[in-house]
């Protein structure tokens, strides 16, 4: 690991604790992280399910596997100056591997899921592979996937996420909860960075820095918005042979991707 990797991790990881949110739009290959940078992001964030459907028109189900994936990360660490972490899903088929993987790709961080059941000992593996070189993120899915019993969600969320911070976590991801109520308790009683994934409908960033969030991502938002342009345009070209749905700005766009961002 380089000193400006090192430093870039020791960066990523304050952008935890400042006086807002670290917000991350996500992105799913190297233009689409080269536009999110431009916009102003500090940091970007992958999408497993944008780059599942952008690089090999596969579902988000963990079939891209360990090499496509890390090569997709590899490009976006490479497209931007901003640090990148990246979301592994369970880590494919060899957690310790996908995790040295990453690291040597340039990312700064991993998001790593759990699914229906606690997995701690992941976390564990996950931190001596990477050692100090990666900000560990644990997803807990409790809410998204409406695991157990509603009564007892937040305290198994709650416990899991104590678990994670004990094997090694540095941030706790916990999508699929948007509501002040939850958002506030959990950014109480959980000891590290809370992550959460916000859309229409949730609080705004301010929003949430107030109930105590320290991370706010999209997941596929933006991927989603981008293929329903493509969809619109594609159709109405297809169907009524007219153009007002067609992309304009060129110039621009060709002149931001043909930047050496990284030089």
């Amino acid at each position: 690991m380089t000193n400006s990797h090192h430093d870039q991790v020791r960066h990523f990881d304050s952008l935890h604790r400042a006086a807002r949110p670290l917000v991350l739009p996500n992105a799913w290959d190297a233009g689409s992280a080269r536009l999110i940078e431009d916009a102003g992001a500090a940091a970007i964030a992958t999408t497993s399910a944008g780059v599942a459907w952008a690089a090999v028109g596969s579902r988000d189900d963990g079939s891209i596997g360990r090499e496509r994936a890390v090569e997709v990360v590899a490009r976006v660490v490479a497209a931007v100056r901003v640090p990148v972490t990246a979301d592994i899903e369970d880590g494919y088929d060899d957690l310790a591997s996908t995790v040295r993987g990453v690291l040597d790709a340039g990312a700064v961080g991993v998001n790593i899921e759990d699914g229906v059941q606690a997995h701690p000992e992941r976390i564990a593996i996950a931190r001596r592979a990477a050692g100090g070189g990666l900000f560990l993120n644990a997803r807990i899915d409790t809410h998204l996937r409406e695991v157990g019993d509603p009564a007892t969600r937040l305290k198994e969320t709650i416990d899991r996420a104590a678990a994670y911070v004990a094997a090694g976590a540095d941030g706790i991801f916990v999508p699929g909860v948007t509501d002040p109520e939850t958002v506030a308790m959990l950014a109480k009683e959980i000891q590290a960075p809370l992550n959460v994934m916000a859309g229409p409908g949730s609080p705004t960033i301010d929003d949430l820095a107030a109930l105590g969030v320290a991370r706010v991502s999209v997941g596929p938002a933006i991927t989603l918005a981008a293929y329903a342009a493509i969809q619109t345009a594609a159709r109405e070209l297809l169907t009524t042979g007219t153009y007002a749905a067609l992309g304009t700005g060129f110039a621009e766009i060709d002149a931001l991707m043909g930047r050496h961002s990284r030089g």
